[in-house]
């Protein structure tokens, strides 16, 4: 009888103490997405690559609140061209993404990170001269209305950043805020560019922060995480605190790339959907050997860090994602969505 009772005591004695510590591991895991919103509204901005056209019809622009083509860059004229390699066009994206969503902001992103050295000098000579910069405006503004977009976004990066840029960055705002249209830009996670001056900083309707790159093909002897979370918060910390940009102003860039550090010399880009399609359980890995990328719980940390900081989540690029049920744009929604935040008020958001 004894020992019945010693049985039973003991039982509750340990079903009290699980209880305790489920109850424990429950409030730690809550506290953990407890969070103070910046804002209960967020952007979410994809880029789209004219080499992804093909896949136009797997992207669900429900989940996109921006969306920027790019690159586009001018010939020596100012005419704007934005290259095609297959059956979709431009039309097409754009007309699919706006049946989907109606309020989706579509913008055309000029230049880019890697320009052949005659694309360089035309965006140089532009840039310099005061005389010929209205030319290449009117022709940028021409080439967004023609294509029914409803705004730029200005991508020259790191050396194709000169003389004139500033200039030119006001002298584009004038026109395009003439014309009901926005414009915005994307600059490196921690480095402000010597030829922006604050008026220039000032006039972009808001920045995407690119918090990636941080190693790569060009650091072949530094493999590692390319985008971490340290990353992220650092590329937030100086542009809203060293440079001192409003939060509202401000938009965190995720990759959905990653680096093969294959040997010291050789690094290739992958796709995270490749990733996936090898086998699932990458999803929710960061790395894979000498592969680095964001997976899904890196993603859903960024995007607790965007809404506690920032005005939202900036991707490149959404032809690099898995399509389906591990696909970090569905990641990106549906956290935002569990945290209450409006995106698109679409998909179930």
């Amino acid at each position: 009888m004894k020992k019945d009772l010693f049985i039973i005591l003991a039982s509750l004695l340990l079903i009290s103490c699980s209880s305790g510590d489920d109850d424990i591991m429950d409030s730690v895991d809550d506290n953990d997405e407890i969070l103070n919103l910046f804002s209960n509204k967020a952007r979410v901005v994809g880029y789209f690559p004219y080499y992804r056209f093909s896949l136009n019809d797997q992207i669900e622009y429900c989940k996109v609140t921006h969306l920027n083509i790019a690159f586009a860059n001018p010939l020596a004229d100012g005419t704007i061209v934005l290259p095609s390699t297959d059956n979709t066009k431009l039309a097409d994206v754009v007309n699919r993404a706006r049946s989907q969503n109606s309020n989706i902001k579509i913008y055309i992103s000029l230049a880019g990170g890697a320009l052949s050295s005659t694309t360089a000098d035309i965006w140089k000579n532009f840039l310099a001269n005061s005389q010929n910069r209205p030319k290449l405006i009117d022709k940028i503004v021409q080439f967004t209305k023609e294509n029914n977009l409803d705004g730029v976004d200005v991508d020259l990066e790191w050396s194709h950043v000169t003389t004139g840029y500033s200039d030119f960055v006001l002298e584009l705002k004038q026109k395009l805020s003439s014309n009901s249209l926005g414009m915005t830009a994307a600059f490196p996670s921690e480095t402000k560019y010597s030829l922006i001056t604050p008026d220039a900083l000032n006039a972009f309707d808001f920045i995407n922060i690119m918090a990636y790159d941080y190693t790569g093909s060009w650091n072949p002897s530094a493999p590692g995480q390319h985008s971490s979370l340290n990353h992220a918060q650092r590329g937030l910390n100086y542009w809203k605190n060293t440079i001192g940009v409003a939060g509202e102003k401000l938009t965190l860039g995720v990759p959905f790339y990653g680096y093969d550090f294959q040997n010291s010399t050789t690094v290739k880009s992958f796709t995270y959907g490749s990733m996936v399609a090898s086998n699932v359980s990458n999803a929710d890995r960061d790395n894979v050997g000498n592969k680095y990328y964001n997976g899904r719980p890196t993603i859903r940390s960024k995007v607790k860090l965007a809404a506690e900081n920032l005005s939202g989540i900036m991707i490149w690029e959404l032809g690099q994602d898995s399509f389906g049920q591990y696909s970090l744009l569905e990641t990106i929604h549906k956290k935002y969505t569990d945290y209450g935040v409006e995106t698109t008020d679409l998909c179930g958001n």
